[in-house]
C-alpha cells in the first residue's frame, strides 16, 4: 500500500482534492476556484497548485471523479470526459484510477468506452462510502450549484436514476445550491414591506448573496464570482438583492434586506423539502412498507451542511453531520473534507483496490 493517495473531484466551478493516508485519514483537503467554462488551462493551473501544496507527500496514486464534463466548453459529456482525462494523464504521475460509478475504478485504456459512467458519478462515491457505515439514511449533499438526494437502505444505495436526466426527473438532483444559483431560479415572488414583489428574471444576484446576509456562509467557502463581479460585503449583497425586486439598497435599512434574504433561504428550503419528502415517501414494494423508518437520519455533506441541518429539523428527522464520519488530522481538515466529500470518499474507496 502506498503511503498517500489523492482523491480528485473535478467540478465545473471548483477543483477539490483530498490527500489521505493508507488508513483513510485525511491529511490535507483543498478546494480551489476553477471556472472550467473559461478553458482547460484553468483546470491545469488548479491541478498545478494542488500538486505544489501536496508536494512534500509526493503522492503516487490518484483516484479521480468529475462533473466538469458538463462545462459548456465541451460539445457533450463524452468529449468532456475525454478531454479532462487526457489533461489528467499529462499532469499526474503514478497510478491513476478513474471512478466509473457502478463499474468501480477503471484505467485510462477503458475510459473512452465508459465516459457516460464516469460523467457526474461523484455522488455515487459519496453514497457508497456512507452506505458502508450507515444502514439507512437520506444523504443530502448541498454544493455550490446543486443539491443531491441519495437514499440508503440496508447499506445499499437505493437511487432511481444514475444519469443526470433521470436524477432530475426523480428529484434526486436539484439544480439549487449554496452559492451559484440565481435568485430568479429560487422564487418568482418574495415578501417585502408587507407586499408580494415579483422577482426580476435577471441575473442580478445569487444565493451566495443570501447566505452572506443570513450568516451561513464563511469567507473561506465564498469562492464563486458575484453576479456583477463586484464585492462580497453585506452592503454589496444587499444592493444586489434589492435589484431583484426593483429596489435600491438605500430604499430600506439593512435589516430589511436581511429579512428578504431569510425569505429567499426559506423558498429554497421549500423546494428542497418537497424533494426530500418525495424520497422519504418511497415504498419497498415487496411489503408495501416505507423504505426508510421514521428514525432514519438525514446526513448532510457539502458547503450547505447547516442548511441541510435546518431541512432535517423542518422534517422532524435526526440529523448527522457527515464530518462526524470522517477521520482527519485536524478539525479544520475534517471540515474541509466534508465540504469536499466526494474527493475524500473516492480516495477512501480507492484504498481497497
Amino acid at each position: 500500500m502506498t503511503q498517500t493517495i489523492v482523491g480528485w473531484d473535478i467540478g465545473g466551478a471548483h477543483l477539490k482534492a483530498a490527500l489521505v493516508d493508507a488508513t483513510g485519514k485525511a491529511i490535507q483537503v483543498l478546494q480551489l476556484a476553477c471556472p472550467l467554462w473559461r478553458g482547460l488551462n484553468v483546470l491545469e493551473q488548479a491541478i498545478d497548485e494542488v500538486l505544489t501544496r501536496f508536494g512534500s507527500y509526493n503522492p503516487k496514486v490518484h483516484a479521480i471523479t468529475m462533473t466538469g464534463e458538463l462545462a459548456d466548453i465541451f460539445p457533450n459529456r463524452h468529449a468532456g470526459v475525454l478531454q479532462i482525462t487526457a489533461l489528467i494523464e499529462t499532469k499526474l504521475s503514478g497510478e491513476k484510477n478513474y471512478y466509473a460509478g457502478q463499474h468501480g475504478f477503471i484505467k485510462i485504456e477503458q475510459v473512452a468506452e465508459n465516459t457516460l459512467e464516469i460523467a457526474s458519478a461523484n455522488w455515487i462515491a459519496s453514497a457508497t462510502f456512507i452506505a458502508q457505515q450507515q444502514a439507512q439514511a437520506l444523504l443530502v449533499d448541498m454544493g455550490s450549484t446543486t443539491t443531491d438526494f441519495m437514499m440508503i437502505a440496508h447499506h445499499q444505495l437505493m437511487c432511481r436514476g444514475f444519469d443526470d436526466a433521470k436524477r432530475m426527473q426523480f428529484e434526486e438532483l436539484i439544480y439549487s445550491g449554496m452559492l451559484r444559483t440565481p435568485i430568479m431560479a429560487v422564487a418568482t415572488k418574495l415578501p417585502f414591506a408587507g407586499e408580494w414583489c415579483t422577482v426580476a428574471a435577471e441575473h442580478f444576484a445569487t444565493m451566495a448573496d443570501v447566505y452572506r446576509l443570513t450568516g451561513d456562509l464563511t469567507d473561506s467557502q465564498d469562492m464563486s464570482d458575484t453576479a456583477d463581479g463586484k464585492g462580497k460585503t453585506l452592503e454589496d449583497s444587499a444592493r444586489r438583492l434589492a435589484r431583484m425586486i426593483g429596489h435600491d439598497a438605500e430604499d430600506a435599512d439593512i435589516s430589511a434586506w436581511v429579512a428578504l434574504a431569510h425569505a429567499i433561504k426559506q423558498a429554497q428550503l421549500d423546494t428542497l423539502r418537497q424533494a426530500a419528502l418525495r424520497q422519504l415517501s418511497r415504498l419497498d414494494f415487496s411489503n408495501q412498507k416505507i423504505l426508510l423508518e421514521s428514525s432514519a437520519p438525514i446526513i448532510g455533506i457539502g458547503v450547505g451542511v447547516e442548511v441541510i441541518k435546518t431541512l432535517a429539523q423542518q422534517l422532524n428527522r435526526p440529523f448527522i453531520n457527515a464530518k462526524d464520519m470522517i477521520i482527519a488530522s485536524s478539525l479544520v481538515t475534517k471540515d474541509w473534507a466534508n465540504v469536499c466529500f466526494p474527493a475524500y470518499a473516492v480516495a477512501n474507496l480507492a484504498l481497497h483496490l
